[in-house]
């Protein structure tokens, strides 16, 4: 017997929650990721990691969000607490590995293909690892085709992402790839909702795990905390306060395309032309 699934048992508030959470997410990770490779060595780590934290708990957040909406009208849903979190610390290992690639190797051919298609990866990864700590009296399977979209979808996300943070450095921008971003995100999801059916078995009973409201509501509030926190240190730049490093020259920022070097072979002359020109007004009065 197949089941009634509902993605949306709260209309749009649970699509639209999520698909903030994901903006917010990708805009975090995407500035920071784009603040690595404009800074020395020794920050492009820090930078990296917390790109890579905001992402995965942007995209994480927007699932379960999402998934407070969800519901199946002849069984009760509740998750396992430990899937849940491990989907979790998948998503920020996956998103890292892809945007520490492009972060010290460039935004550009290699490099960003398979950074993009390991942090599409690890997207859709978060997404169907969650999935499996569903507890129902019934069992989930996936259209192979619809599934194999919501993949590429999260890839070519995720590629497209990590080209605007090498590549835009407006901040106009930069909003308008993090909305793109969620709205990519947004759409891998409910493209993998739409591949799943439920087939119900004949025992009844409550399932194990935890009900959403008792486990999904609480398990939020850490990862919202952690992308004000995160907001809060893109805001105010650290290197404001500690002292900011020396940069690097651009030809060597990996991700900077080569045409915005310019060059000034004019300031040189004319700094020593302005040498030349105090040397001798100091001299005319002992000349005199």
């Amino acid at each position: 017997m197949q089941g009634t699934v509902d993605g949306f048992s709260y209309g749009v508030v649970t699509p639209l929650v999520a698909y903030v959470m994901a903006c917010l997410g990708g805009a975090l990770g995407l500035r920071c990721t784009t603040r690595a490779m404009l800074v020395a060595q020794s920050w492009r780590p820090a930078w990296l990691a917390l790109g890579s934290a905001a992402i995965g708990s942007g995209i994480w957040t927007m699932h379960f969000v999402a998934m407070m909406g969800f519901s199946v009208k002849e069984t009760p849903v509740h998750y396992d607490k430990t899937i849940t979190f491990a989907s979790l610390g998948l998503a920020i290992v996956m998103v890292s590995v892809g945007i520490f690639i492009v972060g010290y190797r460039g935004a550009t051919g290699t490099a960003l293909f398979t950074g993009g298609t390991i942090t599409g990866l690890g997207i859709a990864s978060m997404h169907y690892l969650g999935m499996a700590g569903l507890r129902l009296n019934g069992t989930l399977e996936y259209d192979t085709l619809t599934m194999v979209a919501s993949v590429l979808i999260g890839v070519v996300a995720a590629t497209s992402a990590l080209w605007a943070a090498g590549r835009v450095r407006g901040f106009l921008w930069s909003v308008g790839a993090s909305l793109v971003m969620g709205l990519a995100v947004s759409g891998m999801h409910y493209t993998g909702m739409a591949a799943m059916t439920v087939h119900l078995h004949h025992t009844g009973g409550t399932p194990p795990g935890d009900s959403p409201a008792s486990l999904l509501a609480p398990m939020l509030i850490g990862p919202l905390a952690f992308l004000c926190l995160a907001a809060v240190v893109v805001v105010l730049d650290p290197m404001m306060i500690i002292g900011r490093p020396e940069r690097l020259r651009v030809e060597h920022k990996p991700g900077v395309p080569a045409d915005e070097v310019t060059h000034h072979p004019s300031r040189r002359p004319q700094l020593r032309i302005s040498r030349q020109q105090g040397h001798r007004s100091s001299r005319t009065p002992q000349n005199r």
